[in-house]
């Protein structure tokens, strides 16, 4: 039995510029954490011939050619694992809420199967190899934030070259910023969730015409990295993922709906410094950052939504139960 835990991610600034259609012409960079919300995998050897695979339903493949749930399948070929296995996914938060729970599922898949042979796979090779899987194999048209983000875990500012190369650079703030910015932050879930994949299809095709929005969008990534490194200026800090956040909507895409705008404007009018919606945009969670004593005012003024409450992860993917 083996079972891998996953962190998923929050994005703070740069979204967009890891996708192929901007990073090929120009370097992208994006600043991220994980948090501890996680996904999780479980692998067992199965008695019966066939490979069950538990997630939002049940199936039960009779060869590895016929298993429906592409991450499982091209995971299991990408590791060269191809026997009788029960695999489930079980995870914290909803699929389509902007924290990139399919990337995390595919790091946590490929850090299990790997321990299932006995193999140790480094942050970097699961992160590639996620990147191989979801947008090589499986042509997903979606960046490559989320892989990294996943399989290095904590607070990092990642860049993306032109020649597919990635460097993740873990960002030095001090403990007491970090804690900070966990009291400042809310999570509210807007009750929606989304197809990433086709906003982020939109976007990519309207790269061409939006670069200097997207370029300011990456070099902001720098900024509100220098902003915590510093001297932990939470609300400069905000006031930049504000910025980001109004140059991300201005991309349209359906990134964002009049719900959220309206949502994002009453927070910001009981006392929010600045946010954003997580991941592609369309639903999900929306970030705010705020003093701790606005946040009553803030919940009131959206209504009382359901919050998810979160601290950051230090660690990426990794395993946390072994037995063979």
């Amino acid at each position: 039995m083996i079972i891998s835990q996953t962190p998923f991610r929050v994005s703070f600034a740069g979204g967009g510029t890891d996708l192929p259609a901007f990073y090929r012409e120009e370097s992208g960079a994006v600043l991220s954490t994980t948090i501890d919300q996680h996904i999780y995998v479980t692998i067992h050897r199965r008695f019966e011939p066939t490979i069950r695979v538990s997630y939002s339903r049940t199936e039960t493949a009779q060869s590895l050619d016929q298993v429906q749930h592409e991450l499982v399948r091209e995971a299991m070929r990408m590791v060269e694992i191809d026997e009788p296995l029960e695999i489930t996914t079980i995870g914290d938060v909803p699929a389509g809420t902007g924290m990139g729970s399919s990337s995390s599922l595919t790091v946590c898949l490929l850090c299990a199967l790997y321990a299932y042979k006995h193999q140790i796979a480094s942050p970097r090779r699961l992160a590639e190899e996620a990147c191989r899987i979801e947008l090589d194999m499986l042509k997903k048209p979606i960046g490559r934030q989320d892989q990294y983000a996943a399989a290095y875990g904590g607070l990092n500012y990642i860049r993306f070259h032109p020649d597919d190369s990635v460097d993740v650079e873990p960002v030095p703030c001090r403990n007491e910023t970090l804690e900070e910015l966990e009291r400042h932050a809310i999570l509210a879930y807007t009750g929606q969730t989304r197809d990433a994949n086709a906003i982020l299809e939109k976007q990519s095709t309207a790269t061409g015409d939006r670069r200097a929005e997207l370029r300011a969008m990456r070099d902001l990534a720098g900024s509100m990295r220098n902003a915590l490194v510093g001297s932990g200026d939470l609300e400069g800090f905000a006031g930049l993922l504000n910025e980001g956040w109004e140059l991300k909507r201005s991309l349209g895409c359906g990134i964002s709906s009049g719900q959220i705008d309206d949502w994002y404007a009453a927070a910001r009018r009981a006392g929010a410094w600045g946010g954003k919606l997580l991941g592609a945009g369309g639903g999900g969670f929306l970030l705010l950052i705020a003093p701790p004593w606005r946040h009553r005012a803030i919940r009131e003024a959206l209504g009382r939504p359901k919050e998810l409450p979160f601290k950051l992860a230090r660690h990426g993917g990794r395993n946390i139960f072994i037995q063979h």
